[in-house]
């Protein structure tokens, strides 16, 4: 990250990234928990202000729970690197990358705030309902967009559709996708609201011919500059960016041969569609139309 300049007049610790910088990809799930997990004034600022956007409260995160295995863990893929922590004002929040969501994400996402929220102690020591602390599952999806709607962010909670009343109640949760920032990034960023300067940030650090506009956002929100700050230090760590680059390879391999397998059992299911129905006597073409092989791969199928 040589290429890191400040800029002219900047606030004391203000980053700003050159053209030719090659930062890592803050949206895949380990690198964004290397970022914001960090025991530095920058990392935890960073967290309380991310936090602090998407709840709509200033939240000062106290403490950040072990709830999975550690980032450098590359052994058991099947627990996302999620955030849970614990702010100031006693909200508790599970705040996660979903760079590849899974479709069923919103389903995931309404059974893990479930947990969250009923998972509080309560019995015993004179508590009661009323002390249940106000919960927030949080997803930031990166390549996959969910609601047919354009806003970037949604807030949702339990609420009565055919009146309109909301329940009150003290369990939310806070979706933004990443793939709507296209609609905000060639705004100036002093129109941005912060929600859409977190969100530019993500989706758009790595994309050098954003990088103007990455930098005046830098310049304006300190807590995004916190990230950016955190970021690079890692970047500059050799140590633990080639941990983080193993595990992003780790990561990108197990899924591309998930990938790989599927299609090849797709494969393998349309060649014995294709053998029943020459074993039945359909035409090749008829054949060719309905499975979409070319008329020398059914010709082949014995």
């Amino acid at each position: 990250m040589a290429g890191m300049q400040d800029s002219p007049g900047r606030k004391a610790g203000r980053i700003q990234f050159a053209d030719t910088d090659e930062p890592l990809d803050i949206r895949y799930d380990s690198i964004f928990k290397a970022v914001f997990t960090r025991d530095t004034p920058a990392s935890k600022g960073a967290l309380s202000g991310l936090i602090s956007a998407l709840i709509g409260r200033k939240a000062r995160v106290q403490a950040i729970a072990t709830n999975e295995p550690p980032a450098r863990n590359v052994s058991d893929r099947r627990i996302r690197f999620d955030i849970a922590c614990k702010a100031e004002s006693g909200e508790l929040i599970n705040i996660e990358m979903s760079f590849n969501p899974e479709p069923a994400e919103l389903s995931r996402l309404e059974y893990y705030a479930a947990r969250q929220y009923s998972g509080q102690e309560i019995s015993g020591g004179g508590k009661g309902y009323s002390d249940l602390a106000d919960t927030f599952q949080i997803a930031i999806i990166g390549t996959r967009v969910f609601f047919p709607d354009c806003a970037l962010t949604h807030t949702f909670q339990y609420y009565d559709p055919a009146c309109g009343v909301p329940l009150g109640g003290k369990s939310r949760i806070v979706t933004v996708e990443l793939l709507k920032a296209e609609q905000v990034v060639d705004k100036p960023a002093e129109e941005m609201d912060i929600c859409e300067e977190w969100s530019v940030f993500f989706e758009y650090l790595t994309k050098a011919d954003k990088r103007a506009k990455i930098n005046e956002i830098l310049e304006r929100e300190e807590e995004i500059a916190m990230a950016g700050e955190t970021l690079i230090h890692i970047s500059r760590n050799e140590i633990e960016q080639a941990r983080l680059t193993s595990e992003l390879k780790y990561v990108l391999d197990t899924q591309s041969r998930l990938v790989n397998a599927k299609r090849q059992g797709m494969e393998e299911g349309i060649r014995k569609i294709a053998k029943k129905m020459k074993a039945v006597g359909k035409p090749v073409a008829e054949i060719k139309e309905f499975t979409g092989l070319s008329e020398d791969d059914i010709n082949h199928i014995g």
